[in-house]
C-alpha cells in the first residue's frame, strides 16, 4: 500500500516516526564502510551527493567529514533529515532523473537503491550517478540484497522516545517469483503515541532483486570501472564501488 502520491506510507505519513523505526546509531558501521569505499577513488573525496538520503541518518555520521548534498523523493523524509542535519543542502528529486548540472567527488546510494525494481530503473540511477561525478570520482551502492545470495527473512525492531511514544515493527520478506526482478516484503508497524493511543499500519514494499553480474554489466554500460565488495560477517551484503575513469 502506498500513499496518495505513490510514495510508501513508511516514507510519507509515517516519516515522523523514522527516528524510532531506524535510529541514527544503526548507521554508524555503514558510514565507516562508505568512507572506506570512498578511499578507492583516485581523487580526494570532499563533496558527496547522496541519492535517496531518506531521514538523513547515514548522513549524520558523514557530515563532519564531507560536504554533503542530500536528495530524496519524499518531502516528508527530507523534513526529518533537516532536523538531523541542519545546515546541510537538501533537495527533492528522483534518482532516476535528477540532473543538478554540477559534479561531486563521490555519489552515495544507500539501500534506497533497492526500490529500483527494473533493469531500466537501475540503469537510469547509474547514469544519474555518472552524470554527477567528477573524473576520478566514485559512486558507492549499498543494496540490501542481490539475487545470488538472497534469502527471505523475518525480522523485528523499533525503539522508544523519552516522551513515551514508541514503535515496534515486523518485517517479513517472501521468496521471489521465478524470473522476477523484484521481491515483496510485508511490514507491520505498531505505533504508540505519547498519550498512550496505539494504531497499527501494514504495507507491502517491492524491492529490486538482480544478480551481481547484472549489476556489473549495467554499471559498465554506464561508463564505470566496477569494484565488487562482499562484507564479511553479519548480513554479508554485496556492495559496489563504481569509478569514473580519470580524464
Amino acid at each position: 500500500m502506498t500513499g496518495a502520491s505513490g510514495t510508501p506510507r513508511l516514507y510519507g505519513e509515517l516519516a515522523p516516526w523514522w527516528p524510532l523505526i531506524s535510529p541514527v546509531e544503526v548507521y554508524e558501521e555503514d558510514a565507516a564502510t562508505a568512507r572506506e569505499l570512498f578511499g578507492l577513488a583516485p581523487r580526494p573525496v570532499r563533496e558527496v551527493l547522496e541519492l535517496g538520503s531518506g531521514g538523513g541518518h547515514l548522513a549524520r555520521h558523514l557530515r563532519d567529514t564531507y560536504r554533503l548534498t542530500l536528495v530524496d523523493l519524499s518531502p516528508e523524509m527530507l523534513a526529518v533529515s533537516r532536523e538531523v542535519n541542519p545546515g546541510t543542502e537538501h533537495l527533492t528529486g528522483d534518482m532516476r532523473e535528477l540532473r543538478l548540472g554540477r559534479e561531486f567527488d563521490a555519489v552515495l546510494v544507500h539501500d534506497a537503491v533497492d526500490y529500483m525494481t527494473t533493469a531500466a530503473d537501475l540503469a537510469a540511477t547509474f547514469r544519474t550517478a555518472r552524470a554527477h561525478l567528477r573524473p576520478g570520482g566514485v559512486a558507492v551502492f549499498f543494496p540490501d540484497h542481490v539475487a545470488d545470495t538472497y534469502e527471505p527473512v523475518t525480522d523485528c525492531g523499533g525503539s522508544d522516545a523519552p516522551d513515551g511514544s514508541g514503535v515496534r515493527y515486523l518485517e517479513w520478506s517472501l521468496p521471489p517469483e521465478p524470473g522476477a526482478t523484484s521481491v515483496r516484503t510485508d511490514y507491520s508497524f505498531t505505533l504508540r503515541a505519547a498519550d498512550g493511543s496505539v494504531r497499527l499500519v501494514h504495507e507491502a514494499h517491492h524491492t529490486g532483486l538482480f544478480p551481481v553480474a547484472r549489476w556489473q554489466e549495467l554499471l559498465a554500460e554506464a561508463g564505470f570501472a566496477v569494484t565488487t565488495v562482499t562484507e564479511q560477517g553479519g548480513a554479508e551484503r554485496t556492495l559496489f564501488a563504481a569509478l569514473r575513469p580519470p580524464a
